[in-house]
């Protein structure tokens, strides 16, 4: 399974140039199952430090994960979403409708 992080979007202060919200998403493949997660990480104004002309992504992604999205625990729930999909548990349909 091969999973990527990345930031679609920050939101920032335009007086100071601080990053204070940012949206993230995880996404998950092991051959033909995908899955993916979506949520975002809020900082005070001012913190962290480093302006958002000057901000790369894997930095704003550390910032994340230093303020509680549980990286592993994110990529262990792709993980289960992809068992699932391979090895469903429930299904869905009406007998009557069956051909």
């Amino acid at each position: 399974m091969t999973t990527t992080w990345t930031i679609t979007q920050t939101d920032y202060e335009t007086s100071n140039g601080f990053i204070i919200t940012a949206h993230w998403t995880v996404t998950a493949v092991d051959g033909d199952y995908t899955a993916s997660i979506y949520s975002t990480c809020s900082w005070q104004a001012g913190t962290p430090t480093i302006p958002y002309a000057d901000v790369t992504m894997q930095e704003v992604l550390d910032w994340c994960w230093a303020s509680g999205v549980d990286k592993d625990a994110t990529e262990a729930a792709l993980a289960q979403q992809i068992e699932l999909q391979k090895n469903p548990v429930t299904a869905q349909g009406t007998p009557w409708s069956q051909a």
